[in-house]
């Protein structure tokens, strides 16, 4: 394993994470069997959320006395400054620890959001007191829109910043990796798989391992997952005529029925909640159903208000149908919850 320095932070990560989200799907035991595995294997920087339910509780399972070998990141989606402290000690609690090597602001993709956090009282006020305090040692931002994205590397504000990249949302490779790297900041790669759209994990990190700049956090729930991507990294990377074909097919596969969560379809004038509705499938794939049922009931009970406007279609850039993208994710959700229910 090879390890590098995120960004101006001076943390020594491993070049490939964790992402923790999928570990919900397992029993705490499964969990930390898998998480204290790929530290073994030689994984040292795990990330998670305040909102993946038990994820940060079983992190701080697997590393309890250890606290000063893994870098541990996690987030808040509250904009507050009320919201995010109470989400900050919420977490530092649950992983049992005294600091976050890094907080991250998630999913900042709309103007409003940015004015929200930094404003008076807003979240970003809550967390550089944190860092005051020593409770936060470095301060990132997560987005999935990548003019946004580029105005929160630009705002000279934070240290890292976490964006999805992977063979099929390549927005990031043209502008955005090569500005956060000129700010000295750490680019953190979601989505590596596309949110599980990408099931081919070679060429997924055959395309990944290009981009040196960029630090994928590939969600694991598996030992046998674990151990699969890091082979990887036993080798030089080559990337052959027929990976860069099989590169070609997802792109042409998925280009037209793909939402890249870039929140441009937003706000429907109907209150339809259309950029979470619209991952219904990929949140159900990660989570398991019967969890993704409750984590999104509240974007998919809007799904019905929409009268097929054409708004939403107008301004997505990727030519999406999404009224009946979102019809078929709204059934498929309701199949879901009649197992749920059953």
């Amino acid at each position: 394993m090879r390890y590098v320095t995120l960004g101006r932070t001076g943390l020594a990560v491993s070049e490939v994470g964790f992402g923790c989200i999928p570990i919900i799907r397992l029993s705490t035991d499964d969990a930390v069997a898998v998480l204290r595995h790929a530290f073994d294997r030689g994984i040292t920087f795990f990330d998670t959320a305040n909102a993946y339910r038990d994820s940060e509780e079983k992190i701080g399972a697997a590393f309890a006395g250890m606290r000063d070998k893994v870098v541990l990141a996690t987030k808040t989606l509250l904009r507050g400054a009320e919201g995010a402290t109470m989400h900050l000690e919420n977490s530092l609690r649950m992983l049992r620890t005294d600091h976050l090597d890094l907080y991250q602001l998630h999913q900042i993709a709309q103007e409003k959001d940015w004015q929200e956090v930094m404003g008076p009282s807003g979240a970003l006020e809550a967390v550089m007191k944190a860092k005051a305090e020593g409770k936060v040692r470095h301060v990132g931002v997560t987005s999935h829109n990548l003019q946004m994205a580029l105005t929160l590397v630009n705002s000279g504000l934070f240290d890292t910043i976490q964006f999805p990249f992977n063979l099929i949302e390549e927005g990031a490779k043209d502008e955005l990796i090569g500005a956060a790297r000129d700010r000295g900041m750490g680019f953190i790669v979601m989505k590596p798989f596309g949110g599980g759209a990408i099931d081919n994990a070679a060429v997924a990190f055959k395309y990944l391992r290009e981009h040196p700049d960029a630090i994928p956090i590939p969600g694991f729930e598996s030992i046998a997952q674990v151990d699969e991507v890091l082979s990887f990294y036993a080798r030089p990377n080559v990337v052959t005529g027929q990976d860069r074909e099989a590169m070609e097919q997802y792109r042409g596969m998925l280009g037209k029925s793909f939402c890249r969560r870039c929140e441009y379809c937003q706000p429907c004038p109907r209150g339809v909640m259309i950029t979470p509705a619209m991952g219904y499938p990929i949140v159900a794939s990660r989570m398991s159903p019967a969890v993704a049922v409750q984590f999104s009931q509240k974007p998919m009970e809007s799904v019905p208000l929409c009268n097929e406007c054409g708004a939403c279609v107008e301004r997505c850039p990727y030519e999406l149908q999404i009224p009946e993208m979102l019809k078929a994710n709204r059934a498929l959700y309701e199949k879901h919850l009649r197992e749920a229910q059953a």
